[in-house]
């Protein structure tokens, strides 16, 4: 009795130990491939519970969610010969969960591997300019890369790849924030002249209207005041514009004609004889302004005879006298005192 106890206890944890090697859930996000005798049985076992036999089947589960890897970053020269540092992300997941358990020992470990090697080469075949603006482009090639020798003959399929961050050398970054920084001083200057121009047109149709009506140029200059006024400051400085003078000149009476006539005569009067100054001046230059000088008629110079005798030497005298009154005119004219003695001898 006790010996059939013991083989009927026997017997029920033999079936409930091949009960539970018979029995298997498979989740929602699995699929259950079986092998029997390790050989893979036909289509897989989908989401619920399934039964295979004991001894000799084993059932293995492929996770068929999307997997995000992390690919380690990845130092490589770009085509323009710039070394940097490049890190993404690859989402991934089963569509042939035979394949990606027959083909491939480890499918992670090879997607892995592949998304490394791919993101090298896709880093020596672009350049920076592409890495930094064109992440798209990128990504796509890069997507294109890793997925071809996955899908097909592992059942991977490789959803997406997403660039996380380049990092460049220092002194290319320095580089690069200059050229940033002339760009923005480029495009700064050129906004600033636009509405430089912009004002200008603006002021000049404002003057425009202006000039047609030179009340308005009085009305802005009283809107300036009350402006300056408002910042209370203890020195107020009122410009006057010259078409504000017109404006007033605009409406003063003009002058009569007589009152013109005694306005110059008085300014005549008020001469203070500079003329007359500047005409004795110039006179003086000139060695002053004398009476002329008057020549007096001088009588014929006699003519001596050939035979001329002793007993007139007196006579001839006379005439030597004169003769030297006419060749020194100016000295008879200055002392005619002297001369008249000579004249009565």
């Amino acid at each position: 009795m006790v010996v059939v106890l013991i083989i009927l206890v026997i017997l029920v944890v033999a079936g409930l130990a091949a009960t539970g090697r018979a029995m298997r859930v498979v989740q929602q996000y699995e699929q259950g491939i079986v092998f029997r005798f390790g050989k893979v049985l036909p289509g897989t076992r989908g989401p619920g519970l399934h039964v295979i036999r004991p001894f000799g089947d084993r059932m293995q589960k492929v996770n068929m969610q999307i997997i995000a890897m992390a690919i380690p970053a990845q130092e490589g020269i770009t085509r323009d010969n710039v070394s940097v540092r490049v890190d993404a992300v690859v989402y991934f997941r089963v569509i042939d969960p035979i394949k990606a358990t027959v083909n491939v020992q480890n499918y992670m470990f090879a997607v892995s591997q592949q998304a490394q090697t791919s993101l090298r080469s896709i880093i020596g075949q672009s350049e920076m300019d592409q890495l930094l603006a064109e992440r798209a482009t990128v990504n796509k090639e890069l997507r294109r890369i890793i997925d071809e020798p996955t899908e097909g003959p592992w059942g991977v399929r490789v959803e997406r790849v997403e660039i996380k961050d380049v990092s460049l050398p220092e002194g290319m970054k320095r580089s690069m924030s200059r050229q940033a920084e002339a760009e923005r001083e480029r495009r700064a200057r050129i906004i600033t002249a636009d509405g430089e121009y912009q004002a200008s047109k603006r002021l000049a149709a404002a003057a425009n209207v202006m000039a047609r009506d030179p009340a308005a140029l009085q009305l802005r200059l009283l809107q300036t005041v009350v402006e300056v006024a408002a910042e209370k400051n203890s020195t107020l400085v009122m410009p006057v514009p010259v078409e504000l003078l017109r404006f007033f000149d605009k409406f003063t009476p003009p002058t009569p004609a007589g009152e013109r006539k005694s306005a110059a005569d008085s300014a005549s009067m008020a001469d203070f004889g500079d003329a007359a100054v500047a005409e004795a001046e110039a006179g003086a230059e000139l060695g002053g302004a004398t009476a002329p000088i008057e020549i007096p008629d001088l009588p014929p110079i006699p003519e001596i005879a050939a035979d001329v005798d002793d007993a007139a030497p007196a006579a001839g005298n006379a005439a030597v006298a004169a003769g030297d009154a006419v060749v020194s005119p100016a000295a008879a004219v200055v002392s005619p005192a002297a001369a008249q003695p000579d004249a009565g001898a």
